[in-house]
């Protein structure tokens, strides 16, 4: 208290120190010291005569003016309110004396704590480095989201936090929250799933399951939902189920999506072999590695139109078909990629044997066969 006591003191004093000044003997120079002014010029100029430094008809037109300078400024003295100045700063000392306190105490009050202790510096800088443990990070959220427990934001933020930290559980918690407060989506339905089947230790539950056919529900697209949906069959012994959930998505999926080569191994480790894939000759690496981009796709295109024309001249090659259709889809060709499968059909369509060589070729690739 007595702290608060001497800052008011001091605030008191400040502003007298600026203020005083204004009100005191303001009435007397509002007009006194003009019209003392004019008269030391007239005083001037009759020296500047007598010296003969200006002529009498200039001297008579300088006391002409500084007279009608004079007359007006005793005329504005005589007509304005005695006192009025000297009363005006007194109002405004007044006001600055005890307003200014009240408006910085009303500023501080809401903003400020004055119970609140030191920060120690050694904190200041830890706080402010950006290299706050991940651990620590978590803590706060978590303790902000037991105060607002309906921040759906916040528990959207914090779900995946958790399952890159192996809590489980707690992520599981989360996903549920933040799809109650902050929405239901497919993405968030199979993030669900996938924390629900790692806190089972990596087995696809019933529950987890129900969470990826919701999330199916919503988006038929949503790729990872098929995709466990797929490790449930295989979990289940039904690997034929598996690996038509993972072709399906193989021929569905845009050639670049970043699962093809999870989606790919794990086809492989249900159908027992890998699936086809355009092989390229050692000298043919060797040339693409010291060209640039442009000119390495320009060759690799050359290569797939000499391909697909050898093709058209002799249709028995099963393997050039597999390739071919291969490098359309690793194009992202997809309109090139179903043609080549037509006419592949077309071509051995009278060899069973090469044909149901060609369709087990398709299916490892992710094609209907």
């Amino acid at each position: 208290m007595m702290l608060w006591f001497v800052f008011a003191l001091m605030t008191a004093a400040a502003i007298f120190a600026v203020l005083l000044p204004l009100g005191l003997g303001g009435g007397k120079q509002a007009g006194g010291d003009e019209a003392t002014v004019y008269k030391d010029q007239l005083a001037e100029v009759d020296s500047d005569l007598q010296a003969g430094l200006i002529g009498t008809a200039e001297a008579e037109a300088a006391r002409v003016e500084i007279g009608r300078r004079l007359l007006a400024a005793a005329d504005q003295d005589r007509d304005a309110p005695v006192g009025s100045s000297v009363r005006l700063r007194r109002a405004a000392a007044v006001v600055a004396l005890v307003g200014l306190p009240i408006l910085a105490v009303a500023t501080y009050l809401p903003l400020g704590s004055p119970r609140l202790g030191d920060f120690p510096l050694a904190e200041r800088a830890r706080g402010n480095d950006g290299k706050q443990p991940l651990e620590q990070l978590v803590a706060q959220v978590e303790q902000h989201l037991e105060k607002n427990p309906t921040d759906g934001r916040g528990w959207t933020v914090l779900a995946p936090v958790l399952a890159r930290l192996g809590r489980f559980d707690d992520s599981v918690r989360a996903f549920r929250n933040a799809i109650t407060y902050a929405g239901e989506t497919a993405e968030r339905r199979a993030d669900l799933g996938e924390v629900t089947a790692a806190a089972a230790g990596g087995v696809v539950t019933a529950e987890a399951k129900t969470e990826f056919e919701r999330a199916l529900t919503l988006d038929a697209g949503e790729a990872k939902a098929s995709y466990f949906l797929g490790l449930a069959a295989e979990q289940d012994g039904r690997k034929t189920d598996a690996a038509e959930i993972w072709r399906a998505m193989l021929a569905k999926g845009p050639a670049n999506a970043p699962w093809r080569p999870l989606v790919t191994a794990a086809l492989t480790r249900v159908v027992g072999e890998p699936p086809a894939a355009p092989a390229l000759s050692p000298e043919t690496m060797a040339a693409a590695k010291d060209m640039n981009a442009p000119d390495r796709e320009a060759m690799i295109k050359g290569m797939v139109e000499r391909l697909a024309m050898r093709l058209k001249q002799n249709g028995d090659d099963v393997d050039g078909w597999l390739r071919l259709v291969r490098a359309y889809l690793v194009m992202g060709d997809q309109e090139k990629a179903k043609s080549a499968l037509s006419d592949a059909r077309q071509a051995v369509s009278g060899d069973a044997g090469r044909l149901k060589q060609l369709n087990d070729g398709l299916k490892n690739l992710g094609l209907d066969g």
